[in-house]
């Protein structure tokens, strides 16, 4: 493939990045990745409420990784409420799931700016094959995707991104996060979650995962081979070699 076609795929790849790494850094940032509805359980069974009577003891909250607010109602009319992670809800979540949550997002974002800077590099500069080349991108690449793809303690470190949707997600429904949010400090009223949907913020991170896949294929597309995949005369070549010996 002609140099100038190379450079035009290695920039997409690279704005592809930095708009991955921006969405990230964005969704960090903002209370957009849950959205719930919260029943007022012991009020609705005061009065037996059914069908209708029921939204007078419905509420909602959103939140994010850091902060949040939401409505709290119990048949008295809508209460707000507003609500940090830190400090206010270290005694009430799984915070050691919280900040790894927090921390593997970090480190998707350093991961996706370092592949930014190496695309760039490629397409304007002349770089080294070991790392600034092609195998250093797909490196990065294969990184940022694997942060998406199960793993185990065994695997390689490219597993702390898929630990991001992981952990949150099992925060969110196997902890129940957004119950022990709705009935922090309230020591009268339980309150018990309806329903729960992911939001911007968090579907913005899923999109990377795409996007990573993607700039692994405009790699090959720019007429790069996989790394440690070996052409059939190269393969003819080394058992040609092995025989001579």
């Amino acid at each position: 493939m002609p140099s100038q076609q190379k450079k035009i795929i290695f920039c997409m790849a690279g704005v592809l990045s930095i708009a991955c790494a921006l969405g990230v850094v964005t969704a960090l940032g903002t209370p957009l990745w849950i959205k719930a509805t919260i029943l007022c359980k012991t009020g609705a069974l005061l009065v037996n409420a059914s069908g209708q009577e029921l939204d007078k003891f419905m509420g909602e909250m959103q939140y994010g990784l850091f902060h949040g607010e939401g409505v709290r109602q119990c048949g008295l009319g809508a209460r707000p409420f507003r609500f940090s992670f830190f400090p206010d809800l270290l005694k009430a979540i799984p915070v050691s799931i919280h900040v790894n949550v927090i921390l593997f997002s970090a480190i998707l974002i350093v991961l996706t700016m370092v592949g930014t800077a190496f695309f760039m590099y490629n397409a304007f500069g002349k770089p080294f094959e070991t790392l600034h080349g092609p195998l250093g991108l797909y490196l990065l690449s294969f990184i940022s995707v694997a942060l998406w793809l199960p793993a185990t303690r065994h695997q390689a470190q490219g597993s702390c991104g898929c630990l991001v949707m992981i952990l949150f997600a099992s925060e969110v429904k196997i902890h129940h996060l957004s119950e022990k949010i709705a009935n922090y400090k309230e020591g009268t009223y339980v309150y018990k979650t309806q329903s729960e949907k992911y939001t911007t913020s968090f579907w913005i991170v899923f999109i990377c995962f795409f996007v990573h896949f993607l700039n692994g294929l405009l790699i090959r597309l720019a007429g790069f081979q996989f790394p440690f995949a070996k052409s059939k005369d190269t393969e003819t070549t080394n058992v040609a070699a092995d025989l001579m010996y």
